[in-house]
């Protein structure tokens, strides 16, 4: 059986790896259907390899570029284009991979139509959890997470249920700056924070994992998914990424999952799920594994993670605001313009500004996005 897929994000991080699992296992995986950014040599490529039966980019200038090389097929563009992308029923599986919030509306979509969602884009849990858990209860929808850490917490649930957990345990490499000077922390430079060992990641998320605003992310995104309160969900410093995730039951049962810090498997399991096909992900070798280490992740090097907590405790715009006025200050401090230091700054002026709130459509969450985004816009502009 062939399993007919659509990526949304094809040409980011995720999206290329998605494109690298489909074409190992091209006997298995049929592409329909690619939503992409303003890459657009890239998307033509992924056109002419893979046939897609539509495709959405940016804007109308772009898909009248793509137009000119692909007359007959079927062309859309903005965030309509990757919602229509997600609507195609052709395509069972939808690859949510595009970064960011703008990721929300076409990953909504293909929940409420109840496909399955191999969930890449942890913003749109983070921004609209409830919402989304509950539509994919009314539609029947398959959420399988791609993050690597979802993912094995996804398997090592499989069978098990849940008032049975004691906690779970949120592996993370630490970044970067895991070793740098605590006292430059806040002067470190965009190359020391582009420097990872172990992931090969884009810009934006790399910088998170230097501030461990992921793993902020990542706890408010599992507690959605898994139904665990974030009180039960403990983060952990893992250098060497073998082991994506554990959880500890009450009997003293730890179940944890292991394999090579490569994206392709989380990406090829949710695809595949419940098959284990044979794919090109580096095979685990045990005698090399010299040690395994396992630290509690410091509050001063890493003070953003204990705003990810506040901010879930204190309501969903808050867990809103968290997310967008991070996303802002990265933006920024990859530009120049802010040290990496004011990126906590700025998330946490915005998160006092914030007044607790319950949104209940996505034009509410994108109201409160965007005035997120103009507070911590105003304050960079402010210089503080």
């Amino acid at each position: 059986m062939t399993i007919k897929i659509a990526v949304l994000g094809s040409t980011g991080s995720i999206g290329e790896s998605t494109i690298k699992v489909a074409r190992s296992l091209k006997d298995k995986i049929k592409i329909v259907g690619l939503s992409a950014g303003k890459n657009i040599n890239r998307i033509i490529e992924q056109i002419k390899e893979f046939s897609p039966l539509a495709v959405s980019v940016k804007d109308e200038e772009d898909a009248k570029e793509v137009r000119k090389h692909f007359p007959k097929l079927a062309i859309y563009y903005g965030e309509q284009g990757s919602v229509e992308i997600a609507s195609m029923s052709e395509a069972k599986t939808v690859i949510a991979a595009i970064v960011g919030i703008a990721g929300l509306p076409s990953t909504y979509k293909a929940v409420k139509l109840g496909k399955r969602v191999a969930l890449a884009n942890k913003e749109a849990l983070v921004t609209a959890g409830r919402m989304i858990t509950k539509a994919a209860k009314k539609s029947g929808a398959e959420i399988i997470p791609v993050d690597s850490e979802h993912c094995a917490i996804f398997q090592c649930l499989r069978g098990e249920s849940t008032k049975y957990v004691r906690r779970i345990m949120l592996t993370g490499s630490g970044g970067a700056l895991r070793d740098f000077p605590l006292e430059k922390m806040k002067s470190a430079t965009l190359q020391d924070v582009l420097n990872h060992t172990t992931w090969k990641m884009g810009r934006k998320i790399t910088v998170d994992s230097a501030t461990l605003v992921n793993k902020g992310l990542e706890l408010i995104e599992a507690s959605y998914l898994f139904g665990i309160p974030q009180e039960k969900i403990e983060i952990v410093i893992h250098r060497e990424s073998i082991v994506h995730s554990l959880v500890e039951f009450f009997d003293g049962s730890v179940m944890a999952q292991l394999a090579s810090p490569d994206m392709a498997l989380p990406i090829q399991y949710a695809i595949t799920f419940p098959m284990r096909l044979e794919g090109e992900v580096k095979k685990l070798d045990f005698a090399s594994l010299l040690k395994l280490s396992f630290e509690k992740p410091d509050k001063k090097r890493y003070p953003c993670l204990s705003l990810a907590r506040e901010a879930f405790t204190e309501s969903e715009a808050h867990t809103i605001a968290f997310n967008a006025s991070n996303e802002v200050a990265v933006k920024a401090f990859i530009e120049g313009i802010i040290s990496f230091g004011k990126i906590y700054t700025i998330i946490k002026k915005v998160l006092e500004k914030t007044i607790p709130y319950k949104p209940e459509t996505i034009e509410e969450i994108f109201y409160i996005d965007k005035k997120s985004r103009e507070a911590a816009q105003e304050l960079i502009s402010k210089g503080e």
